[in-house]
């Protein structure tokens, strides 16, 4: 991580560190370094600060950006919004004069109803203006997160969508910046008798989304480290981005709780090829939350449900027939890339039901003598706090259903 001043925040996008999950791998029965590239600890809090910053940069490179008149706009799961909108609030120029006017990048992000109340909040306080959309409409629907994009890009003028989907940066940024880390992190680690290594990235797992990750990742480590490293990509039940085809028949068509991987339909950036992608791992949401919670209760991480979907998933890889020599192998090293923190899920119920809701510990019990009260009782048994109840509320307050073109309700959602 930097230790010098720096000039903004975007020079504290990524140098993320790259963690030991010892106590994981231990539990599970491991041979294998198990190791978590922490990507919450990100300035904007995500995987996504990367593409954001590359995307936004390379367009004031070629002049599609203008300040003071371009309003980027953006369909997003909320991450890659996050990070675009902390990358145009650097941008702005704003003197301490009431009448100059700003000469940065106004935003406008599209985000499905099913995305946390977290993100939107974090979005609007770093000024952009975020339109809710249906959670359950196609992706190429006009009423989508895509489809509400394209039509504000057609009648916002100076609108541009960098389109982190098609945008060669995105993969571009994960090749440049998350994987030489990774590769710096292992190789400049030496092997010792307590942590024997290889000394090279011998698998390489992250969850999949617009794929830009996994694909960026697959190509930093295949074409530039290690050749033979096995790049494993997760998809959630419900989406079809995996390979092959008949994969993605468990669970085809149903809605999934975990937030900002799978899709329904397959992005430009997504490399499916299987010299990138070597092995696709299918994942539930049950699992990827008891993956959540083993990393906050064993190793301390406070991730997101996405982090807990790449552990489940690389946890089931190395307990396959496919992964078992690598797990019982000593010195091998697993990357396993944790894509954001639970700062963005801290209102939805399966975290609540994590934090609140867990078995008394023993040491309950011990309280509950010393104080008179019973043990079993938690906020799970009893009615939500009035702030998280008004969360919920204010949630479903704001997932209206998206205008049609041409109403006035449509004029007045742009508006405000």
């Amino acid at each position: 991580m930097p230790s010098q001043i720096l000039d903004n925040a975007l020079g504290a996008v990524g140098h993320t560190p790259l963690i030991r999950l010892d106590k994981i791998a231990k539990g599970n029965g491991l041979q294998c370094n198990l190791l978590a590239k922490v990507e919450y600890m990100s300035a904007g809090g995500s995987v996504k600060d990367r593409i954001a910053k590359a995307m936004v940069e390379a367009a004031e490179k070629e002049g599609k950006l203008i300040p003071g008149k371009s309003v980027v706009i953006e369909p997003t799961s909320g991450n890659t919004g996050i990070g675009l909108a902390m990358a145009c609030a650097i941008k702005v120029n704003r003197p301490m004069l009431d009448d100059v006017v700003d000469k940065g990048y106004s935003v406008i992000i599209t985000l499905p109803n099913k995305m946390s109340l977290e993100k939107e909040a974090l979005l609007r306080a770093l000024g952009a203006e975020v339109i809710r959309t249906p959670t359950e409409a196609a992706w190429d629907a006009p009423e989508s997160h895509i489809g509400v994009a394209q039509r504000l890009q057609r009648e916002i003028p100076h609108g541009i969508i960098l389109d982190q989907y098609r945008n060669v940066n995105n993969p571009l940024a994960h090749e440049y910046t998350t994987g030489p880390e990774i590769i710096e992190a292992v190789t400049s680690t030496p092997s010792t008798s307590e942590h024997p290594s290889s000394e090279k990235v011998d698998v390489m797992i992250a969850g999949a989304g617009t794929g830009g990750t996994i694909t960026g990742l697959s190509r930093a480590m295949k074409k530039k480290h290690n050749k033979d490293c096995i790049v494993i990509a997760i998809d959630p039940k419900g989406s079809i981005l995996a390979v092959p085809d008949a994969l993605n028949e468990d669970g085809s068509g149903s809605q999934y709780i975990v937030e900002g991987i799978g899709y329904d339909f397959i992005p430009d950036v997504l490399s499916r090829d299987p010299s990138d992608v070597d092995e696709w791992v299918k994942t539930s949401d049950e699992e990827s939350f008891t993956a959540v919670q083993s990393l906050m209760r064993t190793e301390g991480l406070l991730v997101g449900g996405s982090s807990g979907s790449a552990l489940a998933g690389a946890l089931r890889w190395l307990k396959s027939d496919a992964g078992k020599e690598v797990a019982s192998t000593k010195g091998k090293n697993v990357v396993v890339l944790l894509a954001d923190g639970i700062r963005n899920y801290m209102s939805k119920s399966w975290f609540l039901k994590i934090a609140m809701e867990s078995e008394p510990s023993p040491l309950a019990s011990a309280i509950a003598q010393v104080l008179g009260n019973p043990p079993t009782e938690t906020a799970g048994d009893k009615e939500l706090p009035a702030p998280v109840t008004a969360v919920h509320e204010e949630a479903q307050r704001r997932r209206a259903p998206v205008p049609q073109s041409g109403s006035p309700e449509f004029a007045t959602s742009v508006s405000h």
